[in-house]
């Protein structure tokens, strides 16, 4: 089976085989994946991390050998906590955005698939270092800050463009919780919290349509906020109806359930 690795700082992940599809995801930097359908141009694949499923383009496949994705698999890899940061070797300079994995980095390299890179002029998480509950949502309250106003962009997960569930993988990704990619998948995790007057900061907020359906998730904030992406990424209220959006002077989301990961 081939496998390969995200080596640009983010790779469209589409629907269907063309460029013309919708955008359903994105593999960011030291992401990998599995191929398992070439059509044309195309490679149908399946992410390691969360298993979603999805065509990317061929030209921005980096194909890693078997022994590489079962070492990649087998460990935790840092993540950059900048907006924007570079890794660079002899021959190229690169940036990468928060969020990324740094694979097999040692403090100053990192290696994707064949290649070595140095990585020195920016901070990383330490999964070797597991973190108390406190300390996570310490970090996620920081890092919360750097993705405010970042635009909504249906499929996208990295600072200059995301979605309200790619938004919430990217963060908890930061702290060391892999969540799944869609918000109707990410509801199924964690302990139902009965009123949102007892929700606590570092909880998900998830909001159904009128169908019923799961179409929206947030993280509650502190002083009875939530942080969602919705047009941007934002901070309003959050009561027992839903999330009032306060440039609108209305609700935007019908609250369903709110879940404690943490």
């Amino acid at each position: 089976m081939n496998h390969g690795i995200c080596a640009l700082s983010a790779v469209p992940v589409r629907a269907e085989p063309t460029d013309r599809a919708e955008l359903v995801t994105e593999l960011l930097f030291g992401e990998c994946y599995t191929v398992l359908l070439a059509q044309g141009h195309w490679l149908r694949i399946e992410s390691a991390a969360d298993s979603y499923l999805g065509w990317m383009d061929y030209k921005q496949h980096r194909p890693v050998s078997e022994a590489y994705f079962a070492a990649w698999q087998a460990q935790d890899h840092p993540r950059v906590l900048d907006v924007v940061q570079v890794v660079s070797n002899a021959t190229m300079r690169q940036p990468i955005t928060l969020g990324c994995r740094l694979p097999f980095f040692d403090g100053m390299t990192l290696r994707v698939g064949d290649d070595n890179s140095l990585f020195y002029n920016g901070p990383a998480t330490n999964p070797a270092q597991p973190a108390t509950p406190e300390r996570q949502l310490a970090l996620l309250r920081k890092m919360s800050q750097h993705f405010l106003r970042a635009p909504y962009v249906w499929g996208g997960k990295q600072v200059f463009g995301l979605d309200c569930s790619g938004l919430m993988q990217t963060l908890f990704g930061l702290i060391g919780v892999q969540l799944p990619r869609d918000a109707r998948q990410q509801i199924a995790l964690g302990v139902p919290v009965d009123f949102v007057t007892q929700a606590r900061p570092g909880d998900l907020a998830f909001f159904d349509n009128a169908d019923g359906n799961i179409v929206h998730v947030g993280l509650v904030f502190d002083d009875g906020l939530i942080l969602h992406a919705h047009g941007e990424v934002r901070l309003d209220p959050l009561d027992h109806n839903g999330i009032f959006n306060r440039d609108r002077k209305r609700y935007s989301h019908n609250l369903r359930l709110i879940k404690r990961l943490l």
